[in-house]
């Protein structure tokens, strides 16, 4: 099981991993319909590395990049949906339109996204400064959150 920081708690753990030598992995997104193709980018973005940091937009982050009627799932449900998965050692949450600044503060050695993001990285220009590697990763075909909802809405009631 995985467990819930806050930003300042989180950059403080970073230090302790980085001071016992693991591979911190980390990588963000809205997850508000945790689906397969989430499941299967986190288990190989944790694949990485020793620890894998799951950064959750908030809810308000979600609704400025999504529209009014996201997220699906409120994000301290999200929060421990993510905690729950064995592939995800660490939660937390960003407020901002992207990860960069919290990334920034981690710096973790792997930064990953899907490749549906592989045109913009954000923290790609951190990490890597810092010796780290930036992966875009696969996408499971067939699973999208965007997808899943604009089914939903389109049933009959």
């Amino acid at each position: 099981m995985g467990e819930f920081y806050d930003r300042a708690a989180l950059v403080a753990q970073r230090q302790q991993w980085r001071a016992a030598g693991r591979r911190v992995v980390f990588t963000n997104g809205c997850y508000d319909i945790l689906h397969p193709g989430h499941i299967r980018l986190l288990e190989g973005a944790r694949a990485l590395g020793d620890v894998l940091i799951l950064a959750l937009n908030t809810d308000a982050s979600v609704q400025r990049l999504k529209g009014p009627m996201r997220p699906m799932i409120a994000q301290d449900q999200r929060a421990a949906m993510a905690t729950g998965l064995a592939s995800v050692d660490a939660v937390t949450f960003f407020d901002e339109d992207t990860p960069r600044e919290l990334i920034a503060e981690v710096l973790p050695d792997f930064l990953v996204k899907g490749a549906d993001w592989s045109h913009f990285i954000a923290g790609r220009e951190e990490v890597e400064t810092a010796g780290g590697q930036v992966l875009a990763l696969p996408l499971e075909p067939g699973y999208s959150t965007t997808n899943i909802v604009d089914l939903i809405n389109a049933r009959p009631e």
